[in-house]
């Protein structure tokens, strides 16, 4: 009966790698295409007026010159985190669980603040109005829409310290790990430790943190598909 227990447990973590390996590579292959849809695309619209702009010339180019991609990013994490929980949970059981929860809250709030479809429907009131009045009390609204979403708020400002403070957290305790290789450590400390600092000075340096963003795309590149792997291995080794 103990054994059958065992073996359970093992089976479940097994699945949990899993999971987390598939996560970490859809990670990976939403910020290339992300990067690749702003590259071909253009950039990321600034204000109400430019996203009803290209909402007229296809909601799809609106949606992916947008927020919705890094949406799909930021919530593959919870994939990705109760994989680095069951294999780090021993190392550093408080610090880990600690930058679990934070995850979660983080995502909860992106979910709950980012502007996509708000803005998809009022694009739409905005190209059926015919009187100037009511774009222009569309446009209001697309822009307080906007400084309320997932860039702008408090909220989003707190969860952006909270998911990038998690990893840096479980990067460092990533590097006492046998189950996980220093390369991918280190490309987490760099990824998330710049993007800690670039959301952190935003608000007061922009300029600054657009060079940040150019720079720690880099240390994403390398580690989610290092996470993938790594957790393709732990699931692996697990018995049958």
């Amino acid at each position: 009966m103990m054994n059958f227990g065992f073996s359970n447990d093992m089976l479940k973590c097994k699945s949990i790698y899993t999971i987390g390996s598939i996560a970490a590579l859809l990670q990976l292959v939403t910020i290339l295409g992300y990067s690749v849809a702003l590259g071909v695309l253009g950039p990321k619209p600034v204000g109400a007026a430019e996203y009803f702009s290209i909402y007229q010339e296809g909601p799809l180019k609106m949606v992916l010159r947008g927020d919705f991609l890094l949406l799909i990013l930021i919530g593959l994490y919870l994939g990705t985190f109760p994989a680095l929980y069951i294999s780090l949970r021993r190392i550093s059981p408080v610090y880990t669980a600690l930058a679990t929860l934070f995850t979660v809250i983080s995502v909860t709030l992106t979910f709950a603040g980012e502007a996509t479809f708000s803005l998809l429907y009022l694009a739409e009131q905005y190209v059926g109005a015919t009187s100037e009045i009511v774009r222009s009390q569309l446009l209001a609204a697309g822009d307080a829409v906007i400084a309320s979403g997932m860039w702008h708020s408090t909220a989003a400002y707190m969860s952006g310290i909270l998911l990038q403070g998690s990893g840096v957290m479980i990067s460092v305790i990533m590097l006492r790990s046998q189950d996980f290789r220093k390369v991918t450590a280190y490309a987490g400390l760099f990824g998330n430790g710049l993007d800690l600092i670039q959301h952190l000075i935003h608000p007061f340096a922009p300029q600054v943190s657009v060079i940040l963003t150019q720079v720690m795309g880099l240390g994403y590149f390398i580690w989610f598909p290092m996470l993938a792997w790594d957790f393709f291995r732990l699931a692996k080794a697990q018995p049958k």
